[in-house]
């Protein structure tokens, strides 16, 4: 494969050939070099990037083009995303339990197992996506109530959560979808399918809010006849693979609870990741306007910069379930090595960028001068940071392509329970509640708050992912 275009769509990696011996154990390939293993990183990464800020832009565009219609309507469209985001963030498990399952299954010479994951994944998103819908448009109401919104607000999150609704199962069909791409090592057909989607949903929605003068309404249903079509064309690339496979179309009830089981604890991995944003928020929310609007900028930034390193972990999923696939540990031990340096060289990049760019980008976000000062040392918090993230982001994809979604989940749980405690303490000493008085502003407010978030946070995930991938557990699990 080249390092631009990544494989072809009908390119499945070839496993090693059995041994001679009939044991079924698999001949381990010349060792590959460090440029051949860099530009396999690079082929899959590269358009996964592409892929993964999709769904943002999609959020993007809504919001850029219902800003123009009002500030209720505007407000309405960022309670009802809220609440979107939350639901699709949690069920990302579709495309993370569906990549490993297909990559190793490739990697041991399964083609046709790996087609009957891959589409037994895509049944269960499109199953657990139209339950969701259901209940989703029932309870649109009372979520956008209780994420505070009221009178006009409410009413347009409310039609923006209802009629997003009908794409739902689409969307989380994609996810899995997309995992099976990803496990067959092609991504660059995600990243076409979701390009072409995006540009689709920009024209679509303008002509729905205001050609057919269906506002709020209009945008969110443009949104979800795009994902119906994206599905569409995934299923016009799939479909004849799984006919090639022998697997068919219809769903296997072992299959879907196969995916579900280990979808569950990656469920439960994601819920505590989501658990420690949400109560950092809250802490910053406790601290002042200056703190909380400084704090959202800094961390607008750190998930932008997420996404780069998403894209290290889904390469890291796919190549290292192929691995472990072909019974090939000690090619597995060695890519996870390639891949932590890539991770470290990334965050020390990107820190240094960082550092140098914290007094330049608040401006370009806020004209306040307390928002600019606070988010600046949130900034440089961040940078230090930089490696620590790119060191767990990459070991997460990993333990992810090995199928260790167990130790994933139950970590995470461990690593909430050692920040909430420190990050309350961090809290109690910016708004002075430890006996030293309040911290004299709010950079030193955010500083606190990153050192929380940034230094606890992701340094006790770091302690826990590396614990695990130093032992060999993880590449066994198969």
């Amino acid at each position: 494969m080249t390092a631009s275009l990544g494989p072809r769509r009908d390119a499945v990696p070839r496993p090693s050939r059995p041994t001679p011996s009939g044991t079924g154990a698999t001949a381990a390939p010349p060792p590959e070099s460090g440029r051949g293993l860099s530009r396999r990183i690079l082929g899959l990464a590269v358009p996964a990037f592409g892929a993964l800020i999709a769904e943002p832009l999609f959020l993007l565009a809504d919001t850029a083009i219902v800003g123009h219609l009002g500030t209720a309507q505007l407000a309405g469209v960022g309670v009802g995303t809220t609440v979107l985001h939350t639901a699709t963030g949690l069920m990302i498990f579709l495309a993370y339990a569906t990549t490993p399952a297909v990559a190793r299954m490739i990697g041991a010479g399964n083609l046709p197992g790996a087609m009957a994951r891959g589409r037994d994944g895509i049944w269960l998103g499109l199953l657990l996506g139209t339950a969701l819908a259901l209940a989703g448009w029932a309870a649109a109401p009372h979520l956008t109530a209780a994420l505070g919104a009221a009178g006009e607000t409410h009413a347009h999150a409310t039609a923006y959560l209802q009629w997003s609704m009908p794409g739902l199962p689409a969307l989380l069909a994609v996810l899995a979808a997309t995992g099976v791409l990803r496990g067959l090592q092609d991504t660059v057909t995600p990243l076409v399918v979701a390009g072409g989607g995006f540009a689709v949903n920009i024209a679509l929605n303008v002509v729905l809010v205001y050609g057919a003068g269906l506002g709020v309404a209009g945008s969110a249903i443009g949104t979800s006849a795009v994902q119906w079509a994206m599905l569409a064309v995934y299923l016009a690339v799939l479909a004849p693979r799984f006919r090639r496979a022998g697997t068919g179309l219809a769903p296997l009830a072992s299959g879907m609870r196969a995916t579900a089981q280990v979808g569950s604890w990656l469920l439960l991995r994601t819920a505590s990741l989501r658990a420690a944003i949400l109560i950092t928020v809250m802490a910053a929310t406790g601290l002042g306007d200056v703190t909380l609007a400084a704090h959202q900028l800094v961390f607008t930034l750190y998930s932008t910069l997420a996404f780069a390193l998403d894209a290290l972990a889904i390469a890291a999923q796919a190549l290292i379930g192929t691995e472990l696939g072909a019974s090939r540990p000690r090619q597995a031990r060695r890519l996870t090595e390639v891949m932590v340096r890539w991770g470290l060289g990334f965050g020390v990049v990107t820190g240094v960028l960082l550092a140098a760019l914290a007094w330049v980008l608040p401006p370009l976000f806020t004209p306040d001068p307390a928002v600019q000062a606070a988010a600046t040392a949130g900034l440089l918090v961040l940078a230090l940071s930089q490696p620590v993230a790119g060191y767990v982001f990459v070991l997460d994809g990993v333990l992810i392509g090995a199928g260790d979604a167990r130790y994933l989940a139950l970590a995470g749980v461990v690593n909430l329970a050692v920040y909430a405690p420190a990050l309350w303490l961090l809290a109690q000493a910016a708004a002075g509640g430890l006996g030293r008085g309040p911290a004299s502003d709010g950079a030193a407010q955010v500083a606190l708050l990153w050192c929380g978030f940034a230094g606890v946070y992701l340094g006790a995930r770091a302690l826990t992912l590396g614990h695990r991938a130093r032992r060999d557990a993880w590449m066994t699990l198969g």
